[in-house]
């Protein structure tokens, strides 16, 4: 299984990003998968999970204001992020479950600062 996200960067408080996850190795439709994200010194936390059905789940902390998406022809997940805080700033990476494993992408840094 290989991840490959792009599309993090430095943005202003308020501001947008949409962060990509082009995926293979696996039957893409049928695979569970998200994103997680990593601020300095804590633990990665979920961020946003998406089902083969296309079911979400969303961290308290990101409702309403990120949303995550599939595009299964393209084998590509999506997190589009807005009104985007300081909080926000971590690194993302993307996953896919298969069974009971867990890949992981090379992740990708968001800033978010004025």
């Amino acid at each position: 299984v290989q991840l490959q996200a792009s599309g993090g960067g430095l943005v202003q408080p308020g501001g947008s990003l949409t962060l990509s996850c082009v995926v293979s190795g696996i039957i893409f439709s049928f695979t569970p998968m998200g994103w997680y994200r990593q601020r300095p010194g804590e633990e990665r936390e979920l961020v946003a999970g998406i089902y083969s059905d296309g079911a979400t789940n969303y961290a308290d902390s990101v409702k309403g204001r990120f949303t995550i998406s599939r595009d299964n022809a393209k084998n590509t997940l999506y997190l589009q992020m807005s009104n985007l805080k300081p909080d926000d700033t971590a690194v993302y990476s993307c996953y896919v479950l298969t069974g009971s494993i867990r890949s992981w992408g090379q992740g990708t840094q968001v800033t978010v600062s004025s």
